[in-house]
């Protein structure tokens, strides 16, 4: 009888001890960053020699020269974007270095921005978004199938400076949780709410649909601190923006700074019951720019160009490397082996099935149809 009784409690022990690990495993959490444009040669090599001293695209190159320029491409990577490279990509993974054999790409046919979150988010291809117009997306996005599983409703969360966002996440159907463009923040969520949402209003931003990136990042930090979602997208744009604007001081300050938010929102997850040591940060770009002075503004594949009838005749090959994208995570499910070497092309649809399994989920049976998950970088 006793025997009987001590393989019962041991039977027990490792019961529990399962029923443990698969506690940890579902209760896992995933922040997911995007940085709309952000190229990855300056990602991995830091400030473009060709841009940085051109007077189209630099008013003051000798400050920017001062604050970003070093001759070794490794000290220049360190002085634009010291946390993805330094500790992202160190103490994890990073990929997108196509110098040095590390490939990634999009997989839709039109490199730009709705179509690409379009692939981040729901793990699939539609050629039929083939515009960035307000057109609430015929397809469900990994947040509103996770909405779906009463473990994960009402926490899944967006906040993007992007206004086009709500139609991305189609939100009158999914009901996922956006917050986008220059919408408040609800002002009994924390202390500064009011005052950050008069400071919106009255800090005007250049742009009439992208909101400065400060206001998404302090929203979403609050957000998650006030609700713990277990699934929270950050998307910062703008990089892209001041890109287009032709304006590379601006785009350079912008991807530092945002660099700076990431390593505040990483040390913030660390901090914070709930989320530390039980949370993986995936940093991520919805598409490429072009690689010279006289197309590093523009991204568009020929066949955009030609649907939306620009720049067909300066650009009659589409903006050539605006497919090319990089990615870098960090956390509990991600295994640190700094960059990756890839034997083939990695792809931006396999992305929403690395935020599942990070999840501790199955990304087929959350939806059948997704690319299958980058399981290079995944423990």
């Amino acid at each position: 009888m006793k025997t009987i009784l001590k393989v019962s409690a041991f039977s027990l022990i490792a019961l529990a001890s399962d029923f443990a690990a698969a506690v940890q495993k579902t209760t896992q959490n995933v922040v997911l960053v995007t940085l709309d444009g952000v190229r990855w040669q300056e990602v991995f090599s830091g400030a473009d020699k060709n841009l940085i001293n051109n007077s189209d695209f630099v008013k003051k190159p000798e400050q920017l020269n001062t604050e970003f320029w070093h001759n070794s491409p490794a000290k220049r990577q360190q002085l634009l974007m010291p946390f993805i490279t330094q500790i992202v990509a160190k103490q994890g993974v990073i990929m997108g270095n196509r110098e040095q054999g590390s490939n990634m790409s999009v997989s839709n046919p039109w490199y730009f921005s709705y179509p690409g979150y379009n692939e981040i988010l729901s793990g699939e291809v539609d050629e039929g978004i083939n515009s960035n117009n307000k057109i609430p997306n015929p397809n469900h996005t990994i947040l509103e199938r996770l909405e779906r599983q009463p473990a994960f409703k009402n926490n899944t969360a967006l906040f993007g400076s992007w206004d086009v966002f709500p139609a991305i996440l189609n939100t009158e159907r999914s009901k996922v949780y956006v917050n986008a463009g220059f919408m408040p923040i609800e002002e009994d969520l924390f202390e500064n709410a009011p005052l950050l949402n008069a400071m919106q209003n009255e800090i005007p931003s250049p742009w009439s649909n992208v909101r400065l990136d400060s206001f998404t990042y302090r929203f979403a930090k609050a957000y998650m601190l006030a609700k713990k979602p277990k699934l929270l997208v950050i998307s910062l744009g703008e990089t892209d923006d001041f890109a287009h604007d032709g304006d590379y001081h601006a785009y350079l300050k912008s991807a530092k700074q945002s660099d700076a938010f990431i390593a505040d929102l990483w040390n913030t997850i660390q901090t914070t019951p709930g989320y530390k040591n039980n949370t993986t940060l995936i940093i991520t770009t919805d598409h490429g720019r072009g690689s010279n002075a006289s197309d590093w503004q523009h991204h568009s594949s020929k066949r955009a160009l030609a649907a939306l009838h620009l720049g067909e005749n300066k650009f009659p090959e589409g903006i050539i490397g605006s497919e090319h994208i990089w990615l870098a995570a960090i956390g509990p499910a991600i295994k640190g082996q700094g960059l990756v070497k890839t034997t083939t092309e990695l792809k931006q649809t396999q992305i929403a099935a690395t935020v599942l399994k990070a999840l501790g989920q199955n990304p087929k049976q959350i939806n059948a149809n997704m690319a299958p998950a980058i399981n290079e970088i995944l423990k």
